[in-house]
C-alpha cells in the first residue's frame, strides 16, 4: 500500500520536525510506532472527526504520552480540528499540542496521559463502561472498542499491573493494548532493569497475548483481527525500533527524550527519499489515506444515529437516564436528632437512595466494601453480570482510581470508589489526574482520622485531608453528621466539572439539630450556632465537639459562634458578603479538626487558634485518643477560654 507507507513516513517526519522546532520532546516513540498507528487508524478505528465526541466511537488511548506527537499527527492527518499550525507550535503556550496529551475530547484527545500507567488504567475503566452500558442499552446503541498504545515504562509502573490483573479477571474482550517493545528506556537498554517475560505475565493475568514485528503491517493487522475474535483482553507485543529510520540514533536512548538534531533529521529524511530541508510537509497521499479511513467511522456514526432515531420511547427514556440523568434533590432519610451514626454508614444509606434515582451510578470498593458501605443493594455484581453495578476492585486502590476516571470519561456513567482515607496515598496520581481533567469521579474515603482507633498510626490519616485540599479542582467534603452526609452526596452528584472526595468517619457521631440550616452544605460553610465573642470553624466529627464546647462556654458567659465548614472549595465560590457573614466581622477565629492544621491559617488568620493534630497517632480506643490529644468538649472549651483571654 503506497499511500499507507507515505502516511507512516509523514507521521515520522512530523514528529521529528515538531520536536526540533520545540527543541524538546520525544521523537523516538512516534517514529517507532508509526506503522502500528497506521494500521489501527487506517484499517480498524471507528471515529468521526466531524463529531469527535460521538458516544459510540472507539476509544484510542496513548498511555505512553511522551510520544504525544504521534497522536497529534494522527489527529491532524485524519481531519480532526487540530491544525498544522498547532503542530508547528508543539509544546508552546496557548496551543493544544502539549508535551503530554491533555484531555480535549472535541479535538479527539480522549484522556490526559503522561504519568506512565495512568492511560492504561483509564482504558480499563473505559472498557468496563462499554461492556456495562452495552449490556443495559443493547449493542445497537453501545458497541465499540478500546485501543491502547503502551510502553515498557507503562508496564513497569505498578498501576498497570493492578489494572491488567483486574481486566483479565473481568475478561474485557473489547480492550486491546499494543506494547511498544523497543528494548530502550531513557537510561538505556531495558536490560538495565526490565528483563521479565511480559507476555508470560499477561498470560497469567488471563489475557490473550501475541508477539509481532511492529513494522510488519500485515502481521499487526492479523494480530488485531485475532484480538477482536477473542473474549479476553489482548496484549500485542510489538517488536519495534525506537527512532526508526534514524541513521545513527535508531535503537538508542538518544532517540527517546531529546531532539534528534538537524543533521540526523536531514539524514533520516534523505534515507526516506524526502527533501531533507523541508519541514512539516504533509503529502496529499497521507491526508487521503487517513481521511479515507475516517469514512469508515463516519458511516458507522450515521448508521448509529439512524438506529437511535428508531428507538421506541421506552428505550429513549432508558438511554436518557444514563446520558442525561436527573440531579436529585436532597431527601429526608429519617435520621433523628441525637441518633448516633457514623457518617460512613449514613453514606451507605445515601448512596443506595440516590442509586435508586440515578441508574448511572456504578462503583465499589478496594476490598473494603463492608467498611466503606459502598455496596448497592438489589444490584448484581459486574463480574457475574455486566449489567451489574457493584464492582469488586480488589486490593488495587491505584487501579480503582484510574478505572473510575475511565468510567467517567466514557460517558453515561457516574462512578464512585471507596477505601480508607489513609490509602489515598496509593491512588493519589489518579485523583490528581481526575482533578486535572475535570472529570466527576467520586472518591469515598472512610476511617478519616485518628479516631479509627486501635488499628494505629499506620492506618490513621493525619495530613491527608490537607493534601487533598491542596489539589486544584478537587472538592473535599467532610460532613459533620448523617444529615450533612446526605447533602454531601447530593453535592457530589450535582458536580460535573471535577472530582469530589467524601471524607467519612468510622466512629458514630450524633445527628445534629440543623433546623433552619438544612441544605447549607452546598455553600461549603454555614453558621450552625451563632455567637459574638469568637468563631470556631469545625469539620466532620469535630462539629459536635465544637457545639458541646460552646454550650460549656455559654455557662461562663462566652457566646461562641460555631461554623460547620464541610467544604472549603464550595465556600470559596460564595460571594464575599456571605463569607463575611459566616466568618464574622473582626471576631477572633479558631479552627477544630482532628487532622493536620496545615492550611487553616487562610481562614483563621495569623492570630487565630488552630486545634488539630500535627503528629502521628497511636493504637488505642478512639475515646482515649480524644482525651489524650484534646478533642473532647472540655479540652476544647479550655483552650478556647485561654485563647480568648489573650
Amino acid at each position: 500500500m503506497e499511500h499507507e507507507q507515505i502516511a507512516v513516513d509523514t507521521l515520522r517526519t512530523l514528529a521529528m520536525d515538531a520536536v526540533e522546532a520545540a527543541s524538546n520532546g520525544h521523537p523516538g516513540m512516534p517514529m517507532g510506532m508509526a506503522d502500528i498507528a497506521a494500521v489501527v487508524w487506517g484499517r480498524h478505528l471507528m471515529v468521526d472527526p466531524d463529531d469527535p465526541e460521538w458516544p459510540d466511537r472507539d476509544r484510542f488511548v496513548l498511555s505512553n504520552g511522551h510520544g504525544s506527537m504521534l497522536l497529534y499527527g494522527l489527529l491532524h492527518l485524519s481531519g480532526f480540528p487540530l491544525s498544522l499550525d498547532d503542530l508547528r507550535n508543539f509544546r508552546q503556550f496557548g496551543y493544544p499540542t502539549a508535551g503530554h496529551p491533555e484531555r480535549e475530547p472535541h479535538l479527539g484527545i480522549e484522556t490526559t496521559t503522561g504519568p506512565l500507567g495512568q492511560g492504561f488504567g483509564t482504558a480499563v475503566g473505559m472498557a468496563i463502561g462499554e461492556e456495562h452500558l452495552r449490556a443495559i442499552l443493547g449493542d445497537d446503541v453501545v458497541d465499540h472498542r478500546v485501543y491502547v498504545f503502551a510502553s515498557d515504562g507503562d508496564l513497569m509502573e505498578g498501576v498497570a499491573s493492578e489494572a491488567a490483573s483486574l481486566a483479565g479477571h473481568l475478561r474485557l474482550g473489547r480492550l486491546t493494548v499494543f506494547y511498544d517493545d523497543n528494548s530502550i528506556t531513557i537510561d538505556g537498554s531495558t536490560e538495565l532493569a526490565f528483563t521479565e517475560d511480559v507476555r508470560a505475565r499477561f498470560d497469567a493475568y488471563g489475557w490473550q497475548t501475541v508477539t509481532v514485528d511492529g513494522h510488519d503491517r500485515e502481521a499487526i493487522n492479523a494480530a488485531i483481527e485475532a484480538a477482536q475474535a477473542d473474549d479476553r483482553p489482548s496484549l500485542i507485543a510489538c517488536k519495534t525500533h525506537i527512532g526508526h529510520g534514524a541513521p545513527t540514533k535508531q535503537d538508542t536512548a538518544d532517540a527517546h527524550g531529546s531532539p534528534l538534531g538537524a543533521e540526523e533529521v536531514a539524514a533520516t529524511k534523505k534515507a526516506m527519499g524526502w527533501d531533507p530541508e523541508a519541514t512539516f510537509v504533509v503529502p496529499e497521499e497521507a491526508k487521503t489515506f487517513f481521511e479515507s479511513a475516517m469514512e469508515r467511522g463516519r458511516s458507522a456514526h450515521q448508521a448509529w444515529k439512524e438506529r437511535i432515531a428508531g428507538l421506541d420511547a421506552e428505550r429513549v427514556a432508558l438511554r436518557d437516564s444514563y446520558y442525561a440523568p436527573l440531579v436529585p434533590e436532597v431527601p429526608d432519610l429519617g435520621f433523628e436528632v441525637g441518633e448516633l451514626i457514623a457518617t460512613r454508614s449514613a453514606s451507605g444509606k445515601s448512596l443506595n437512595h440516590f442509586a435508586g434515582l440515578r441508574p448511572d451510578l456504578i462503583g465499589g470498593s478496594a476490598d473494603l466494601t463492608p467498611s466503606n458501605n459502598t455496596y448497592l443493594k438489589g444490584s448484581s455484581e459486574f463480574q457475574n453480570d455486566p449489567a451489574g453495578r457493584n464492582l469488586r476492585f480488589g486490593v488495587r486502590e491505584h487501579a480503582m482510581g484510574t478505572v473510575l476516571n475511565g468510567l467517567a470519561l466514557h460517558g453515561g456513567i457516574r462512578p464512585y470508589g471507596g477505601t480508607f482515607l489513609i490509602f489515598n496515598d496509593y491512588m493519589r496520581p489518579a485523583t490528581r489526574i481526575a482533578a486535572l481533567m475535570g472529570v466527576p469521579s467520586i472518591f469515598v474515603y472512610t476511617h478519616d482520622s485518628i479516631f479509627l482507633g486501635e488499628d494505629g498510626p499506620t492506618h490513621q490519616p493525619i495530613e491527608h485531608v490537607a493534601s487533598l485540599r491542596a489539589m486544584p479542582n478537587m472538592w473535599v467534603v467532610r460532613p459533620a453528621d448523617a444529615g450533612e452526609t446526605v447533602e454531601a452526596w447530593a453535592m457530589a452528584l450535582a458536580r460535573d466539572d471535577g472530582p469530589t472526595s467524601l471524607i467519612l468517619t468510622r466512629q458514630a457521631v450524633p445527628v445534629l439539630d440543623r433546623s433552619g440550616v438544612a441544605g447549607q452544605v452546598a455553600r461549603g460553610a454555614y453558621v450552625i450556632r451563632d455567637g459574638s465573642d469568637g468563631v470556631l470553624l469545625a469539620t466532620g466529627s469535630e462539629v459536635w465537639v465544637a457545639l458541646a464546647a460552646a454550650d460549656m462556654l455559654a455557662e461562663r458567659g462566652v457566646a461562641l459562634r460555631v461554623v460547620s465548614m464541610p467544604c472549603w472549595e464550595a465556600f470559596e465560590l460564595q460571594d464575599q458578603d456571605y463569607r463575611d457573614a459566616v466568618l464574622g466581622d473582626r471576631m477572633p477565629r479558631a479552627s477544630l479538626e482532628a487532622a493536620a492544621t496545615f492550611g487553616w491559617e487562610r481562614w483563621v488568620g495569623d492570630d487565630g487558634l488552630m486545634i488539630g493534630i500535627d503528629h502521628f497517632g497511636a493504637s488505642a480506643p478512639w475515646k482515649r485518643l480524644a482525651e489524650e490529644w484534646g478533642f473532647t468538649p472540655e479540652a476544647v472549651a479550655h483552650r478556647i477560654t485561654i485563647w480568648l483571654e489573650r
